[in-house]
Parts: C-alpha cells; structure tokens; sequence
C-alpha cells in the first residue's frame, strides 16, 4: 500500500493544524533501544555516583559524516555559536535555529579532522544540515548512520560511555596505565583489548570519565573486556531505563519541538522532510495545550543556549535572534516535586479515585516532547519537561522553563499534570484526570557533582 503522505508539508496541506494531529501521532517518548535493566535501574542510577556505570550510546543517536573544504563554513552558518579555531580532536555543541530564531535541535560535533565532523544526536538538526547541503553550495559530502529504530543495518561504529568516580582508574587500567585525560570536550585516544578507540572527554551527568568509539565490528570484544575488567571496579550496566534520566539531571532538554512548521522560509524543508520521519511523527504531550504550534517553539534562551550565541558571524536565524535578544526570556530551572503531591497522584491510580495519569518510574514521560504549564498565583508562568525520579535522593523532578521574572530559586509553583478532557488519542495515554503538583524552583543542572562544570548553578 502506497503512503497517504509522501512529505511533512503534504500531511500539513492534507490534516491541517500540525498543533492538533501531533497531539495524536501513535508514537510515543523517545526510544533507547537496549536492554531496559541489567539489573535494576535504581542501582544503574547510582552507580554513575557511587562506582562507574557502562552506558551504551550505539543505538539511540543518528550519526551524520561530513567532510570536505567547506565543512567549517557549513557549520557556522547553521549553527549559532562560533566555530573560530575548531577542528580536529575538538568537540563541540551544535544548537542550530530556523529563520524565526527558534530551535530547530542541537547535535554533538566530533572533529574526527580539521575538514571532517561527526554529528551525534536526535535527527532533526542531522535532517537539516543534510537539507542545507543538498539545497545549498558547500564543497562538502556527507554519510548518514540513521539511529537503529529507522536502521536494520549494523551501525557504522558503536559508542560507549564510561561516568563514576571510579571511572578515571578503571579506563586506565583498560588503557594499560598511562592515559592522558582530555581537557573538557576535547578528544584523545584510549587503548581497549589491543585496539586503539577515538574517545572525547564528556562528563554527562556530571560523573568524570570518557565516550569512546570505534568500528562496530569490535563492539563485542571491547564490551566483553570492559565488563571483565570493571568487576574490580563496581561496574554497574546502564540500561535504557536508567539511561533515559541522565539527561534530566543534567539539565540538558534533548527534544524541543523542531520550529519548522510555520514558516514559509522553511517550506522548501517541509516539502523536503518524509511524512514517516520523526518531525512529522514526533508525539506532543502534557497539560499545556495551544491551538498555535508556535506556542510550543523555544527560543535559545529558554533553554540556556542564549550565552552560547555568537552575532560575530552571519548564519541562519541571526536577524530573528537580534530582534529578540533584548526582550524578556524565560529561564531554565529544575523542578523539585512535593512528594506529597505525588502520592496524592498514586493513591488516586490505586483506589481509583479519578485517577490521574500514570506515573512510570523512573521517566512518566510518554510523549516525544512533553510540555506540561507551570502556574504561578494561577497564572501560566513556564513549561515543565521530562519528569523523572531519581533514586540517590528519592525524588521527582523536571526540567523547566520559567518567565525570568518569576523564575527565583526555592519558589514554589504548580505543575499540572495530565491532560485535558481525559487525554489524548495516543495509546500511551490511559483515561485520567488532570491533577496539581506543587514543586519548589532549584538550580540546574540538579546533581550536584554537575554543577561543577555546568553554568546554570549560577
């Protein structure tokens, strides 16, 4: 059977409000697809805090190669930070806007040469500079690794990452002594079982150690060695479900809704992009609901990348970015939950006392992009994202994004919780009824052993 859509712009042109459908696209949160535990997820939380956990990033993250001379000047000209001085063995965050001056996503760089990146991450930043390229004049290639859910086909490398305090000894004596640590996101080499693997100094969550990576042929034998060696070491495996918080109490937001929607500068993309592709399948979830897509688009600011901006290059958004760089921003928080509230939430499930919606531990996200209001004096005040709990402290938390007036540590405000008329039509989305969660406004990134490296403690 023929697809009924061929292009994201053709499903728009067919259904109409993209606001609307995406609130009804059967998919749900983002997939990590390996093994859920290893042995449970609140030990594997741990264990990036306590010992050294293993975490197994071959799986979930596109990978997209460009090389060539014009690989410098395609880059600074979707990206919205400087690229002066970057090259080989240098990595970097790439946070890439539409012509509104809205996010479209950010990807890691990997300066593999001074003329050849890989770009790791969620698909919509790899889509676009892959539009840019085929649409634009850059002496430039590219090969696309697609993430393992749009790909049957081994991947080209596998990509480990090594967090804990025991980390640094345990990767030393896989290297066979002798390792040099990388500055912060700079890269280096390490040496596993007789092979010498490409690793870039990436402190995720705050832990110290390494991501390293090589041919996706050796993945087993460096896995085996890793886990034999670890055993001296406390080596927990991270699985998917553990895996999926680390982002959260890092502070990072790694879905924002692609702004790509409503723009007539960006149809040209639209008319581009497959209808099966994750923009025009990626689920909106949570409270907050607006008939305007735009109302769900975030500046850089709103996710604390407006430090990271820089006028001193022409690239796409720039003008938009200018126009909105002196007005009032919100500010990213993190969300510290009452627990009371929480298990006001449960005890509802439980006696089925109009029950609110689910909370699946240790991520109650359900949706590709969960924006769930944030009410202050009853007011909307921001959005909340990705609420997770956290075993080190027993706590649930979220991300947030809070009008920067009001957004003062230890202020209490209200997250809503669910959604409206009793849900939506996503098949993660049992019937349930909206319910208030009272939550104290903290720093971000919430683990402590991250606000060493992370502005946002400020």
């Amino acid at each position: 059977m023929a697809p009924r859509f061929k292009t994201l712009q053709e499903k728009i042109d067919t259904l109409g409000n993209p606001a609307e459908w995406l609130r009804d696209v059967p998919v749900g949160a983002y997939q990590y697809p390996v093994q859920s535990q290893f042995s449970n997820w609140r030990d594997e939380q741990r264990s990036w805090h306590e010992t050294v956990g293993l975490l197994d990033q071959s799986l979930h993250m596109t990978d997209l190669y460009v090389e060539g001379p014009d690989t410098i000047r395609l880059l600074s000209e979707v990206g919205v930070n400087s690229f002066k001085n970057y090259g080989r063995n240098k990595g970097k965050q790439l946070i890439c806007c539409s012509h509104s001056g809205h996010v479209i996503g950010d990807m890691v760089l990997f300066g593999l040469e001074d003329d050849k990146v890989n770009i790791v991450g969620r698909p919509p930043v790899a889509n676009w500079i892959r539009y840019i390229i085929e649409t634009g004049d850059y002496d430039v290639s590219y090969e696309l690794d697609q993430r393992s859910v749009q790909n049957k086909q081994p991947r080209k490398t596998f990509r480990f990452e090594l967090q804990g305090p025991n980390a640094w000894d345990l990767l030393d004596k896989l290297n066979g002594g002798n390792l040099e640590k990388p500055k912060f996101f700079n890269m280096g080499e390490i040496t596993i079982a007789g092979h010498t693997l490409r690793a870039l100094a990436h402190s995720f969550a705050g832990a110290p150690g390494l991501e390293f990576w090589g041919p996706w042929e050796l993945r087993d034998e460096v896995r085996n060695t890793i886990e034999e060696v670890g055993q001296d070491f406390g080596l927990k495996l991270v699985g998917g479900r553990a895996y999926g918080t680390c982002a959260v109490e890092a502070g990072w937001i790694p879905s924002p809704l692609p702004a790509i929607f409503t723009d007539e500068k960006m149809r040209g993309y639209r008319e581009w992009l497959p209808a099966d592709g994750f923009e025009a399948n990626g689920s909106i979830g949570g409270s907050f609901v607006s008939k305007n897509i735009e109302d769900y688009y975030l500046t850089p600011w709103d996710i604390d990348y407006g430090r990271l901006i820089d006028f001193n290059h022409d690239f796409i958004g720039k003008e938009a970015l200018e126009t909105l760089a002196d007005q009032p921003h919100r500010k990213k928080v993190t969300l510290e939950w009452k627990a009371e509230d929480v298990l006001e939430i449960e005890r509802s499930i439980l006696l089925n006392d109009a029950p609110g919606k689910y909370m699946e531990a240790p991520n109650a996200h359900y949706a590709a992009h969960p924006y769930d209001s944030v009410m202050i004096n009853g007011q909307l005040s921001g959005l909340s994202t990705y609420p997770c709990f956290l075993s080190m402290g027993n706590q649930w938390i979220s991300l947030a994004m809070i009008d920067e007036a009001s957004a003062d540590l230890e202020k209490e405000v209200t997250v809503i919780r669910g959604e409206p008329d009793g849900g939506s039509k996503k098949p993660g989305v049992e019937p349930h009824v909206q319910k208030e969660v009272r939550a104290l406004i903290k720093p971000w990134p919430y683990s402590q052993q991250a606000q060493g490296y992370r502005p946002g403690n400020a």
